[in-house]
């Protein structure tokens, strides 16, 4: 995990609003802080850079363009002298579609952005995350990474990924000091997530949890070394009914309520 030293640098993609921005605002408070915020909105960007007590860097980046992992190193190294303590794997986007609907292509483009890209961002940051050793990696996924509904299977599919992927890095980079850590939001409150359907209604409001709780998550993953952290917390049950009653869930999931759980996202409304 990340210990106490003069300088610490996070890097955040998906900083420009939601998780990411809470994310922003609560590291920033911690002393000695760098932050260099990623997400495609430069302004956004911008402004929340000069919001924030510390010193704070941006850059403006799609993280599926084959460029961007060099970008961002070139980023690190050139304003914050190749040092990296902490990287925070935030970004992420959700188009719902059964698979008949959307096949393939729905998968692929979850798996780029969801998986692919934190992938190629790890590996062309790693290096400098090692050489600043102690250091920490906190990959945000989700609780559809652990229990998949209908119409929500490609973006499922990409966090099951991210997770088998972090479980496995945690592993090897542990030798190397580089702490692994992993958090999996429920249904957030978000631009990207609005969560709009559950909160309109009495039922299911408290299923909702704020950005900043998945902020605070996030910090006791990547600067206390938490191996792994569900919010709200008790999304943890979902995981744990899938392992020891996976055919009740299973007819839970499919049946006609759940339905009501699959909700709209931002990325959608792009489209």
């Amino acid at each position: 995990m990340v210990t106490d030293v003069t300088t610490r640098t996070t890097l955040i993609t998906g900083a420009s609003s939601g998780i990411g921005e809470a994310t922003a605002k609560r590291l920033a408070r911690e002393p000695g802080m760098e932050l260099i915020l990623v997400a495609r909105r430069e302004e956004r960007l911008r402004a929340l850079a000069e919001s924030l007590p510390g010193e704070a860097s941006w850059l403006a980046a799609d993280l599926t363009d084959a460029d961007a992992p060099q970008r961002l190193r070139a980023h690190v190294a050139e304003r914050h002298g190749g040092r990296l303590t902490l990287l925070v794997n935030n970004a992420g986007a959700a188009w719902r579609g059964s698979f008949a609907e959307g096949g393939y292509a729905n998968v692929q483009r979850h798996m780029e952005l969801n998986f692919d890209a934190v992938v190629r961002l790890t590996e062309a940051l790693l290096p400098a995350l090692r050489t600043a050793a102690p250091s920490a990696i906190v990959n945000v996924a989700s609780t559809a990474g652990r229990v998949a509904r209908a119409r929500t299977g490609s973006y499922s599919a990409s966090k099951f990924a991210l997770i088998g992927w972090t479980d496995s890095l945690y592993a090897e980079e542990r030798a190397e000091g580089v702490h692994v850590g992993l958090v999996l939001p429920g249904y957030i409150a978000t631009e990207g997530f609005p969560a709009t359907e559950l909160r309109e209604s009495a039922l299911t409001r408290w299923t909702v949890s704020r950005p900043e709780k998945v902020a605070e998550a996030i910090a006791e993953c990547g600067l206390r070394g938490k191996a792994e952290r569900y919010v709200p917390r008790p999304y943890a049950l979902a995981a744990v009914a899938r392992i020891l009653a996976p055919r009740l869930v299973r007819r839970v999931l499919s049946g006609g309520a759940a339905a009501g759980l699959t909700t709209s996202t931002a990325a959608e409304a792009e489209d």
